[in-house]
């Protein structure tokens, strides 16, 4: 396991440093409505351990995207959407838009998602 960063936001909201409004908290996981939604549902979910991008989570081969994919699964039947379906995005690196660095996905859904998504 990785520590948590001091200078992370959501290290921070982790340790309930800064608020969320969170939808769903599991022992290694917490899911929370994203401050700038780009559908009716968008919900980040996080690892409350640090780790910088979905490679790294990844790498540390213990299951952690199993469980977010889990949870995304479990967030999506709550919010309505898992029927008529829902797309989960990590973003990994800048060049890809990762803005803040600490791997979490996005579930989007509650509207069409054209593809490509752009």
């Amino acid at each position: 396991m990785t520590d948590r960063r001091s200078d992370c936001l959501f290290c921070k909201i982790v340790a309930g440093e800064v608020p969320a409004d969170i939808v769903r908290e599991g022992e290694r996981t917490i899911a929370f409505r994203d401050i700038n939604p780009q559908a009716p549902t968008h919900v980040l979910i996080i690892p409350r351990d640090h780790y910088p991008d979905m490679a790294s989570a990844g790498a540390a081969g213990i299951g952690l995207l199993d469980e977010i994919a889990r949870e995304a699964g479990e967030i999506a039947r709550a919010e309505g959407i898992a029927d008529s379906g829902y797309r989960m995005v990590f973003n990994t690196g800048p060049g890809a838009g990762q803005t803040i660095f600490h791997v979490h996905g996005h579930l989007l859904g509650g509207r069409g998602l054209e593809w490509p998504p752009g």
